[in-house]
């Protein structure tokens, strides 16, 4: 919310459990620069989920059509932004070659010509492959027919609209795919009968059901393997939205990052709530492959920057890196363990890690003394980010009370830290996330976490690591005795 609101001056910006949508004029050179998103979607449609209790699945299928038939305009709509965000791309890159050397242009398009000839022979080897699917979507047509809604504009004028929208003069050729996702209670629905595959078989079953209504409604053609335009649907217990992806490759994945390790866009979130500020100095004890300092470096880059771990791998792997990304000169590593930092107390401005967490790594016993050596070399005032995982957290929550602050030496004082909690101009400096609900579900992750030692938790995010759960705890050092 922050990200779209700052760097694509966003409006009627909205959180709904996982997904932000927002208003934007933007264009895809814009797009393209955010930081914070998996991926991004053309909004078609946002409505109310389906009401799935005691409803037949051919009632389902109806509303699911209604998706497509009572609101074509908007399905027009996104497709002529669609269009005109790509045309105005294609634009700035053909100016931005005319300067390129002739040689190299010719050479651009004898490629272009090559691609386009094998894109033809392989259109042609499929073609068989799409009648036979068009067929099996025809005779479907046909079980559905029922399901059909009245129309607000004859199919002529409609796929007209479409033909301009497209800039074609046959509907058919823009060609689409379904990819949908459902969770909640349409997906028991739709699965209870089936033992295995079950996602897999609803999956198919929506987008078949989607995607004879887009036939029948506009004339598009289906074609599963390259198609022109992909229909993204997810349903939920939330909301029922349809979209288009903006970009094919998810924003996620990164160009210049040659090794994944921490997912990208969590890496980036977490060095933004750091509020990196020119000049400063920012600590990773616990780098890995170096994510975490190569979205910061990136993003901030009048930093110094500090990477340290303990395993030869991981700091080989960081190194190659930072060479792929051009910032092995922005950027230095350490190898170094966590619980003995090579740095004067009170000498670093921010810290951000995500320390790590599995079977693979056993540092639940040293949770504590891996925050008591970050807590050392943070100069108060500074700031801590740190990704937990949940055991990691009760580990915390259960230290804490033990916990004291340190003194400006950097020594242990006996005063207990864990009766402090954050005074009111601390609450008033967080800022307050517009949805309610997001905002209740940070401030009770954030109740959950008492202060350890001098570091006061100001901020909790819950993350999703795939399989896994994390939080996002962001901590300020608040100043030493004395100071």
């Amino acid at each position: 919310m922050r990200e779209v609101q700052s760097r694509l001056a966003a409006t009627q910006v909205e959180y709904i459990s996982g997904k932000v949508f927002f208003t934007t004029c933007s264009d895809l050179n814009m797009l393209k620069k955010l930081k914070s998103a998996e991926r991004l979607f053309l909004l078609i449609k946002k409505q109310l989920p389906f009401k799935v209790s005691s409803v037949s699945k051919g009632k389902i299928f109806n509303e699911m059509q209604r998706l497509t038939n009572d609101d074509p305009e908007s399905w027009l709509n996104a497709i002529s932004i669609w269009k005109n965000l790509l045309e105005l791309d294609a634009k700035k890159v053909k100016l931005s070659q005319k300067n390129t050397n002739p040689l190299k242009r010719k050479a651009g398009e004898n490629d272009i010509i090559a691609k386009k000839l094998k894109t033809d022979q392989m259109q042609e080897i499929q073609e068989n492959k799409e009648c036979q699917m068009e067929k099996q979507i025809e005779e479907a047509t046909l079980e559905q027919g029922n399901f059909t809604t009245k129309r607000d504009k004859s199919q002529e004028e409609l796929q007209n609209d479409v033909a301009e929208a497209v800039d074609t003069h046959n509907q058919n050729d823009l060609t689409f795919r379904v990819s949908c996702r459902c969770s909640g209670a349409i997906t028991k629905t739709f699965t209870a009968q089936y033992i295995l595959f079950c996602n897999l078989l609803l999956f198919q079953e929506v987008g078949r059901v989607i995607g004879i209504a887009l036939m029948k409604q506009f004339g598009w053609k289906a074609d599963l393997r390259n198609p022109n335009l992909e229909i993204f649907i997810h349903l939920s217990d939330i909301y029922s939205v349809v979209g288009i992806p903006v970009f094919r490759v998810p924003l996620a994945s990164r160009a210049y990052i040659k090794t994944a390790g921490l997912r990208s866009t969590i890496a980036w979130a977490m060095a933004s709530l750091a509020e990196i500020k020119a000049g400063a100095v920012v600590l990773d004890p616990m780098c890995g492959l170096g994510t975490i300092l190569l979205e910061a470096a990136k993003e901030w880059p009048d930093v110094y920057y500090v990477g340290a771990d303990v395993s030869d791998s991981q700091l080989l792997g960081a190194c190659d890196n930072l060479k792929a990304a051009g910032l092995k000169d922005k950027i230095e590593l350490l190898k170094v363990s966590v619980i003995e930092l090579p740095l004067p107390s009170e000498s670093v401005d921010i810290i951000i890690s995500d320390i790590p967490f599995g079977k693979k790594f056993k540092l639940e016993k040293d949770i504590k003394h891996i925050i008591q050596e970050m807590e050392r070399v943070l100069r108060a005032g500074g700031t801590i980010v740190l990704l937990l995982s949940e055991d990691h957290h009760r580990r915390l929550k259960g230290c804490e009370e033990s916990s004291v602050p340190l003194n400006s030496t950097g020594s242990r004082t006996d005063k207990p830290g864990s009766m402090e909690c954050l005074n009111p101009e601390e609450k008033a400096a967080i800022s307050e996330p517009a949805s309610s609900s997001f905002a209740a579900s940070n401030q009770e992750c954030l109740d959950g976490m008492p202060p350890f030692g001098s570091l006061v938790p100001v901020e909790c995010y819950r993350v999703s690591l795939g399989k896994t759960d994390a939080l996002i705890y962001k901590y300020k050092k608040s100043h030493s005795p004395g100071q």
